[in-house]
């Protein structure tokens, strides 16, 4: 599975990021809490290099609260700070002021020791395209200053957004890479909608998350599709070919048949896709971390 997925105005954001570095003193990467890894760009370590880094790790609502905390471990022992974060519910929004300045306490009192009491933080948001920043940015704001949608690519241009009368955001654009190496990476972004829908097949994406979650949380499957129990696993199945014969099971039970008998998979697919994204299976994260 090869997934080319670089817009022109992704060009102009990476142009714009080197361009702007130099005008904050820090970086704020807003990463989904359920694919902490496939929702990092690999270019954001070089385009910040040298900059404090606070990661807020979004959407924790949604994710296994277990492996939020192994993530939040994780990105400290990489010397960063972390925030946890429900954006659009609020959770963690309110100590994001608190944490940059935590962050910053250093370059703060240096600024103090020069008589400049008061001066402005800058910090520079970053996340990939329908990641939550721009909700995130609102929370933290207190007003609707970022335009936000439940798609990809909404926010196109950067823009400064004052806080409080001692810190401002520059909200830039949401930014992918231009190729994805590891198939994972790929089907972690579609699963949760940052990528979309119609660059994979929907039905492919279906058979990958039913495979994933039977083998990693086949509780939730069992419970929210009201089923006795999984189809176990056959040793010649590949994902796919699993994942596949899930969503037959789940179609019939809710009575998706088109002509012959046979399981609407494709609508069975769109389904799952909609109730996973949606939090309606349950809290789940698709990647852990190494160590």
């Amino acid at each position: 599975m090869n997934i080319q997925w670089y817009p022109g105005h992704m060009t102009k954001t990476r142009r714009m990021i080197a361009e702007q570095i130099k005008n904050v003193d820090a970086v704020c990467e807003i990463l989904d809490s359920r694919i902490p890894i496939s929702s990092r760009n690999p270019d954001v370590d070089e385009l910040t290099a040298g900059k404090p880094r606070l990661v807020v790790l979004n959407r924790v609502d949604q994710a296994d609260p277990q492996a939020t905390k192994r993530w939040a471990d994780y990105f400290r022992s990489l010397g960063y700070a972390v925030l946890e974060s429900d954006a659009k519910g609020g959770e963690g929004t309110a100590k994001f002021a608190g944490a940059v300045r935590e962050l910053l306490a250093d370059k703060l009192r240096a600024y103090a020791q020069k008589g400049q009491v008061g001066r402005v933080v800058r910090v520079m948001i970053l996340g990939i395209p329908n990641v939550g920043k721009s909700t995130f940015i609102n929370k933290i704001a207190g007003r609707k200053t970022a335009k936000t949608e439940d798609r990809p690519g909404v926010t196109r241009s950067k823009q400064w957004v004052p806080i409080d009368r001692g810190l401002e955001l520059l909200d830039t654009p949401g930014i992918l890479w231009p190729k994805f190496e590891d198939q994972s990476v790929g089907l972690n972004l579609a699963f949760t909608g940052a990528v979309k829908d119609d660059i994979l097949d929907v039905e492919t994406l279906g058979c990958h998350l039913m495979s994933y979650l039977a083998g990693q949380y086949p509780e939730s499957l069992v419970t929210g599709y009201k089923l006795p129990s999984l189809p176990e696993r056959k040793e010649e199945e590949n994902d796919i070919a699993y994942g596949y014969r899930l969503l037959e099971t789940v179609g019939r039970k809710r009575g998706f048949l088109i002509s012959g008998g046979d399981v609407d998979t494709e609508r069975m697919a769109k389904i799952l896709l909609d109730e996973f994204r949606a939090g309606k299976l349950g809290r789940f994260t698709l990647e852990m971390p190494q160590n």
